[in-house]
């Protein structure tokens, strides 16, 4: 948290762009995502070939604060990181918007509960502190690129008898706050649905939290709902696995489209 709140310090101090690159495009055309929540934002994906393949046109900003191709594992969260959805969200934004570069930056923390979205808050498991880190993390992304969406999938932590039935209030804050402390009135926000998997089923309090994500559109503008039917996990019943992810990124991703082409 320190270094990245020194490396945001030294960008507005000196106006020194991080790893500066010299192929980066002007700023209105790297388009930034922010990849916020828990493990499955992460990535729990077994790695293949095809994840430390760069993709074209798509970067992401790496845990130094530089823009970097995009290859997985993207996140840092923890040891276990893998495959996420994010190439795969930015590779089919890419292609409906041609000549644009996305920027993903990976700020998700495996087993974070919503609390720890907050200002100030740590996340007891990792010793991080989810919101503060990835603020300083965006704001520097900023620096070189132009915000245009925000990606969350978290829920899991929160699906107890205890929190799940406050759970509702303070998603709709959670938007709120984002977009007032990035200055972002506007920006896409939009919820995955949790896995929901054979020999698994959800309890009340699992469902009580899909609820509030399938609410969001209804009680916040320029928000969206993504499905994970038809999805399957990588043997844990937590966990999408990788070709699941990658299809999930592409929901997102149409998902996102949606909202942004029909003007919502």
């Amino acid at each position: 948290m320190r270094r990245l709140r020194h490396l945001l310090l030294l960008v507005l101090a000196t106006g020194v762009s991080l790893g500066a690159q010299s192929s980066l495009p002007p700023r209105e055309s790297l388009q930034v995502f922010l990849l916020l929540g828990q493990s499955n934002m992460a990535g729990r994906g077994v790695l293949d070939d095809e994840a430390t393949v760069p993709a074209r046109g798509v970067l992401m900003l790496d845990r130094s604060g530089t823009w970097v191709p995009a290859i997985d594992p993207m996140h840092f969260d923890k040891p276990i990181a893998g495959v996420g959805l994010g190439r795969s969200f930015a590779a089919t934004v890419g292609q409906a918007h041609p000549g644009i570069v996305v920027g993903l930056v990976p700020a998700a923390v495996g087993g974070s509960p919503i609390d720890s979205w907050m200002p100030g808050a740590i996340d007891a498991a990792t010793k991080t502190h989810p919101w503060d880190d990835a603020i300083a993390r965006a704001k520097v992304a900023l620096v070189q690129g132009t915000l245009k969406g925000i990606l969350w999938h978290q829920g899991e932590s929160d699906s107890t008898a205890i929190l799940a039935p406050a759970y509702a209030g303070k998603l709709e804050a959670l938007v709120v706050r984002l977009r007032q402390t990035l200055n972002a009135p506007d920006v896409p926000f939009i919820a995955g649905q949790m896995g929901k998997f054979e020999g698994a089923p959800w309890d009340d309090a699992r469902k009580t939290v899909d609820e509030a994500h399938r609410r969001l559109p209804k009680t916040a503008t320029r928000t969206a709902y993504v499905s994970s039917e038809g999805l399957n996990h990588k043997g844990d019943r937590l966990h999408f696995d990788t070709p699941s992810l990658r299809e999930l990124g592409r929901r997102y991703a149409r998902a996102y489209l949606a909202l942004t082409q029909s003007g919502q």
